[in-house]
């Protein structure tokens, strides 16, 4: 192992580094909290500062990534989409197999400028986590209790007030819901199969009414669905305590764009499925 190896696989420097993230993120916080006077009164300013002050901490974990665990993310996707990445809002639909999933998700994000506006879909109980969570409240990020009864009014409405945003933004989504275990993918196939839908050999059935509400209420606002999948090379199984160890993995993220015309009219026959 050389010294630089050496040197990641040390206890004081994650030591250091946790230090560093936690006092720059809750200080970055605490000046998220000031800008809420700003709201009544320049609410798009409000967002600017927000998209600035939260690329700051996300930054963070990306060049964890990319720059101390020298991850190579490889990017595969066809010549003519490639040129409108960051340049349109869209909704990224990714697969969720890995620990670092969201990791390489804003790696794309940091790749095409739009890694500080980025939404997801996540669980209500992150919105109260220091520093991401917290920021993420700023970001107005769509939070949910994964009870459809009770979230779908809550989602559509801050899906609606994302409609005048005045950044550039992706919205990231994991349809599977949780991460792919082969107890809950045998477990997801035998809902398929009574329902008589296609089994999926490396996905779990997908949870459409989230994503269906959200291509509905973006309508008028994203451009483009790209349709991503993640794997590592060589039967890898990348963990966040590997990267902080400056190990090294190799992803591929293959990218399509999908008919945007084609996702709004199945978005609209599966809430129709399912009411």
């Amino acid at each position: 192992m050389d010294i630089v190896g050496f040197l990641k696989s040390q206890f004081i420097c994650h030591l250091l580094i946790c230090y560093i993230f936690i006092v720059s993120g809750l200080i970055i916080n605490f000046i998220q909290l000031f800008t809420l006077i700003l709201w009544p009164i320049d609410k798009q300013l409000f967002r600017r500062i927000n998209c600035r002050l939260a690329y700051c901490i996300s930054s963070q974990m990306v060049m964890l990534l990319e720059w101390w665990s020298g991850t190579d993310c490889t990017l595969y996707t066809d010549p003519e989409s490639y040129h409108k990445y960051g340049k349109e809002n869209a909704i990224v639909i990714l697969n969720h197999n890995f620990e670092i999933d969201f990791l390489c998700g804003w790696n794309f994000c940091e790749r095409f400028g739009v890694l500080g506006s980025s939404k997801v879909l996540a669980k209500k109980e992150l919105s109260y986590m220091p520093i991401i969570g917290w920021m993420w409240y700023f970001l107005e990020i769509v939070f949910c209790k994964r009870k459809w009864e009770e979230d779908r009014k809550t989602v559509m409405q801050k899906l609606l007030n994302l409609r005048d945003y005045p950044e550039n933004f992706w919205f990231l989504i994991h349809c599977e819901g949780t991460r792919f275990t082969e107890q809950k993918h045998q477990a997801s196939m035998q809902v398929a199969e009574a329902k008589g839908l296609p089994k999926l050999k490396y996905h779990l059935l997908p949870r459409t009414k989230g994503f269906a509400v959200t291509v509905q209420c973006l309508r008028n606002v994203v451009s483009a669905v790209y349709d991503s999948t993640l794997n590592f090379r060589n039967n890898e199984n990348p963990t966040l305590l590997g990267v902080l160890n400056g190990k090294k993995y190799h992803a591929d993220l293959y990218v399509r764009q999908v008919i945007y015309i084609l996702i709004l009219f199945l978005a609209y026959k599966s809430v129709y499925l399912h009411k």
